[in-house]
């Protein structure tokens, strides 16, 4: 068995973080591999969602293995230590970053640290009622390496983020969900199933206008009023002149379900 695993089932690619035994830490040749998987769904038509879970039900991930690095770290520089996020750990939010799909953490246990980011950078998050999450880094006199600092204050706001980085404290699901950290909540032996819905409906809709809707969401946040409205409306023509958008408008007015084609 890989320590990461794939499966595409129904438009659905599902990457799993298959180290249960280590609470599903990731070691650097996961990192490859995992922006390699990400890369290959961005291409792949036949790709329409992702889902990123644990496997097992104590670990969604644990952060990075220290283990495997323990001992390379000895004797580092701090230019080789800002390399090994960097041009390492890194390669996955960069490839989270250039995936124009919708993207699902299923948090099926704890998640701390750079575990926590990794769910963190997906688009939408579904968790296990018994799932507690932590920043940590602080913990061991750490700054939040995977982009903490950057997804955090933009899903809770930046005072909520402050007191969660600073603390290191965990949550519970309850309160990942009152705070909007999380979508949505499962019982544990229900987390597969709800996550799975929610990824079906998604790969249900039409691709090209799902995946405009989650580029045009992104670049507006990070742009002013006018670039955004100027940039929907570019989006929006194209969108329009799809054969899945007259497939829509005929599929509602014949009241039957739409066939989607992608194009």
């Amino acid at each position: 068995m890989s320590d990461l695993e794939w499966h595409l089932d129904g438009g659905v690619g599902t990457i799993t973080l298959n180290r249960p035994e280590a609470r599903n830490a990731f070691t650097f040749d996961m990192i490859g591999e995992w922006a390699r998987l990400l890369d290959e769904a961005r291409r792949d038509d036949r790709v329409k969602v992702v889902v990123l879970t644990g496997a097992g039900d104590k670990a969604f991930c644990s952060g990075v293995d220290l283990g495997s690095i323990s001992n390379a770290n000895q004797g580092l520089t701090p230019l080789q230590r800002k390399s090994q996020l960097h041009d390492e750990i890194h390669k996955v939010a960069l490839a989270v970053d250039a995936l124009d799909k919708p993207l699902i953490a299923s948090i099926n246990g704890v998640a701390v640290g750079a575990g926590l980011d990794m769910a963190l950078m997906c688009d939408l998050r579904v968790m296990s009622r018994s799932a507690k999450v932590s920043e940590g880094y602080v913990r061991v006199g750490l700054t939040p390496g995977d982009g903490g600092a950057y997804y955090l204050p933009r899903l809770v706001g930046t005072s909520k983020a402050l007191e969660l980085l600073l603390t290191g404290d965990f949550i519970d699901a309850e309160e990942a969900l009152r705070i909007g950290l999380v979508n949505r909540l499962a019982d544990a032996d229900q987390l597969a199933a709800v996550t799975g819905a929610l990824a079906a409906q998604l790969a249900a809709g039409p691709p090209v206008t799902i995946r405009m809707i989650k580029r045009a969401t992104y670049q507006s946040a990070g742009t002013d009023l006018r670039t955004a409205l100027d940039l929907i409306s570019s989006h929006f023509a194209v969108v329009a002149a799809t054969e899945d958008a007259a497939e829509a408008l005929a599929a509602m007015r014949e009241k039957r379900s739409p066939n989607y084609l992608g194009r």
